[in-house]
C-alpha cells in the first residue's frame, strides 16, 4: 500500500502511559484497562486502539521509550486508576498500512519518512500507529495489521 495524505480530526483519547520497550507493551492487560474505564465512565470507546511513541528506539535506550496507549471516546470521562485523558487535535498526516510480522515496523517507517520527504514536508509529530485488526499468527509468525501515520507540515 502507498503512503497517502490524510486529515484528521480532533478526537477524545483515554491512554495509559508506558514507558519500557515498545515491543514489551502489555496490550492486554492495557486494553482491559481502558476499556474498563470507557464502561465504568459511561463514554462510548472507539473501536480500533492506538499507540503513540515519543522516542526513536535507535536513538533511545529500549528501558527509556515512552508511549501512549490510547483508545479514543467520545463523552466526558475523568482520569482515573492511571488513565488519562486528552484531546488529540486535529491535524494533517502521511500515512501508511503495514499488514506484516512487527520485525518490518522499520521498514514501513523508512517508505513513509522517505515518501514525506519527497513531498515537501516534514515530520512534526510523534508516529502514532492505530491497529485496525487483531494480530494473527500464520505458520510460527504473527502478523500486525496497523495504519502508521505521521503528523506533517510543509518545509
Amino acid at each position: 500500500m502507498s503512503p497517502r495524505l490524510e486529515s484528521r480530526k480532533a478526537t477524545n483519547i483515554a491512554y495509559i502511559e508506558h514507558l519500557g520497550p515498545y515491543d514489551k507493551v502489555p496490550w492486554e492487560e492495557y486494553m482491559q484497562r481502558l476499556y474498563g474505564w470507557a464502561k465504568e465512565q459511561k463514554v462510548m470507546p472507539g473501536f480500533y486502539p492506538m499507540a503513540m511513541y515519543h522516542d526513536d528506539p535507535e536513538k533511545t535506550a529500549p528501558e527509556e521509550c515512552r508511549s501512549e496507549i490510547a483508545i479514543t471516546f467520545k463523552g466526558k470521562g475523568k482520569e482515573r486508576s492511571g488513565v488519562k485523558t486528552r484531546r488529540l487535535a486535529a491535524m494533517k498526516v502521511a500515512s501508511i498500512s503495514h499488514k506484516a510480522p512487527g520485525t518490518e515496523f522499520k521498514r514501513t517507517y523508512a517508505q513513509l519518512r522517505e515518501w514525506i520527504a519527497k513531498k515537501g514536508y516534514v515530520v512534526s509529530g510523534p508516529p502514532i500507529e492505530i491497529y485496525t485488526k487483531k494480530p494473527e499468527v500464520v505458520g510460527d509468525v504473527t502478523i500486525l495489521y496497523a495504519k502508521v501515520m505521521m503528523p506533517i507540515k510543509r518545509m
